[in-house]
């Protein structure tokens, strides 16, 4: 497996990126032909935070991204705690490939291909989650102005951030598979079958929704 350590506003020792690379290392043995593993750490600003030292991790192979993000008080416990939520994550992804090779269809895979029409909840777009995905782009939309921005719209909501990624044509069942290991609450993507955009989100519930764009 190939292990990239870094940091952001942090400095992190060479004991520290030598724990890390030892630790995520041991995860193949979970799950064998996970291709990379991204370790990244941070701190949060705020002095009054207790658990100040962040430690995110992202993991690809098989086609699907597993990641990770953890808050600890110092950057070993922040490993350590990333390593135990990636385990989880690991046996997770390893069930499903097993069921899926075995042609074995999950209950809410049933549910997540039902269409909502009409639906009252409020669209997965309203959210606004951490969304983190390889190979995004983060753009400072405050350093973006458009001559479309008036006065009286001033105190209108805005976006205050923006993300361009990569979308891999997805079966539904690999799309609900991918949202439930990043363990987000809606998850874009393309259909394999029709090329068209479409979106999973989490129904309060407990269901999986599906959301397809039309032109």
């Amino acid at each position: 497996m190939d292990i990239s350590v870094s940091s952001r506003h942090v400095e992190i020792s060479p004991a520290v990126k030598a724990a890390a690379r030892d630790k995520i290392g041991r995860l193949g043995r979970f799950l064998d032909g996970m291709d990379r593993a991204d370790v990244h750490f941070m701190e949060e600003r705020n002095p009054r935070i207790e658990n100040r030292d962040v430690c995110e991790v992202t993991m690809l192979g098989h086609g699907h991204v597993v990641r990770a993000k953890v808050a600890a008080p110092d950057q070993f416990a922040a490993i350590d705690a990333a390593v135990a939520k990636l385990e989880h994550q690991l046996t997770k992804l390893k069930s499903r490939l097993v069921t899926h090779s075995k042609g074995k269809a999950r209950p809410q895979l049933a549910r997540a291909a039902v269409r909502p029409k009409g639906d009252a909840e409020p669209s997965p777009l309203d959210v606004e989650p951490d969304v983190e995905v390889d190979d995004a782009t983060d753009i400072d939309a405050e350093a973006e102005t458009t001559d479309a921005v008036t006065a009286s719209a001033a105190d209108a909501e805005r976006v205050v951030k923006r993300k361009r990624f990569r979308m891999q044509p997805m079966s539904i069942d690999e799309a609900v598979l991918q949202m439930d290991l990043l363990e987000h609450k809606f998850f874009v993507f393309v259909l394999a079958d029709t090329g068209g955009s479409a979106v999973l989100y989490q129904r309060d519930d407990g269901d999986i929704g599906l959301i397809e764009v039309e032109a």
